[in-house]
């Protein structure tokens, strides 16, 4: 019953930032997005530009209450925003909300929600499965996660508050509350807390040094133009983008931090005379073993999400001090750079803290 506590609190918790209000909207004319299957599809009004589609796709779509309208999906030659349909597809449309006949709905994008869920159902059976009741702790930390992300850092940060700040705010707690589920209110897991945080504060105040040193102004995120012209002009994109690099590599940080401290409890457990020194040194030789691979996994992770990127510098013959200093590449080095250093930071941190707590001398 004791270790249901921590899980039955979580869930009020998620339950509770779910009727949060989301991120204002700027305008509101009371239309709803609805699933609608493609009957018919008329590409007439669509012209090849090279290897991409340009124009009008019209459509017949049918609601699920029965009724049949006109969609247009329009096609702006960009491959990674548009999409085409098909007969029998099922698409996600805008519905006005009086809508008539004669009316053109606007199809906004492929209806994936289904199979979406369903990927989502696996994971969570597996989690819980193979983990147990960790696995049932770890997926409430998920979601409670994305709900912490979604209901409470984006709509502040467009609200104008201080990015960075906010995301070390999140961070933090996120940090907590997954330390405590993975360990409990024990050594092991303030230890862990106490050298992600380190870890975190590091990564934040690197990434405001290099970032402004280097020029990284932050317009290289996806969308951020597009953010600005909706509506949100006001926003510091580079403090974002700052914020954006403490919360991509936390997860890392938050890794070793318990590998770490997991390691120094248990050795002082097996071998409760040794003293602080030893503990610390042990923590050290863990921490190197570990950071090697993660560094690369950081290096990895970032450079897989701009392959293409670095296909089109390879392919144009591009010299490494050209693509290096370019724009893109600088802000994924300052990326790269803030999380390895962090994670490097981090290790001598936990090993300090854990062999502080844990000695029993």
């Amino acid at each position: 019953m004791k270790k249901a506590v921590p899980v039955v609190v979580l869930a009020l918790c998620c339950a509770a930032l779910l009727l949060v209000p989301g991120a204002r909207r700027l305008a509101d004319d009371g239309a709803r997005t609805v699933r609608a299957e493609v009957v018919e599809t008329d590409d007439s009004g669509l012209q090849l530009h090279g290897l991409v589609e340009f124009g009008t796709q019209l459509m017949k779509v049918r609601l699920p209450d029965g009724r049949v309208f006109q969609a247009a999906n329009e096609l702006r030659a960009q491959m990674e925003l548009d999409k085409k349909f098909a007969v029998g597809d099922t698409a996600l449309v805008v519905l006005p909300p009086n809508a008539a006949d004669g009316d053109i709905l606007v199809a906004r994008d492929h209806w994936r929600m289904g199979w979406g869920f369903a990927f989502f159902a696996g994971f969570c059976v597996l989690l819980c499965v193979f983990g147990g009741w960790t696995g049932l702790k770890a997926l409430f930390s998920f979601v409670f996660s994305c709900l912490v992300v979604w209901k409470l850092l984006i709509p502040l940060v467009l609200a104008g508050w201080h990015a960075s700040t906010v995301v070390f705010a999140a961070v933090a707690v996120l940090t907590g509350v997954i330390m405590y589920l993975v360990a409990g209110w024990t050594r092991k897991g303030i230890s862990a807390f106490a050298g992600a945080m380190l870890g975190v504060v590091a990564s934040l105040a690197l990434a405001h040094f290099f970032g402004r040193v280097m020029n990284v102004n932050g317009a290289t995120m996806p969308f951020a133009q597009q953010l600005l012209y909706s509506g949100f002009s006001g926003l510091d994109l580079q403090d974002i983008f700052f914020g954006a690099i403490v919360l991509a590599s936390s997860g890392a940080v938050m890794d070793l931090a318990m590998d770490i401290s997991a390691g120094v409890s248990e050795v002082a457990r097996h071998s409760p005379g040794l003293g602080r020194r030893e503990l610390f040194m042990s923590g050290i030789r863990i921490g190197r073993a570990v950071v090697g691979t993660m560094t690369t996994t950081l290096l990895l992770a970032y450079s897989g999400g701009y392959l293409t990127l670095l296909m089109v510098f390879a392919a144009q013959g591009t010299s490494p001090v050209d693509f290096i200093n370019s724009t893109l590449v600088s802000a994924e080095f300052v990326k790269t750079m803030v999380g390895s250093f962090g994670l490097v930071l981090v290790a001598p941190a936990s090993a300090l803290v854990a062999a502080y707590l844990h000695d029993n001398g």
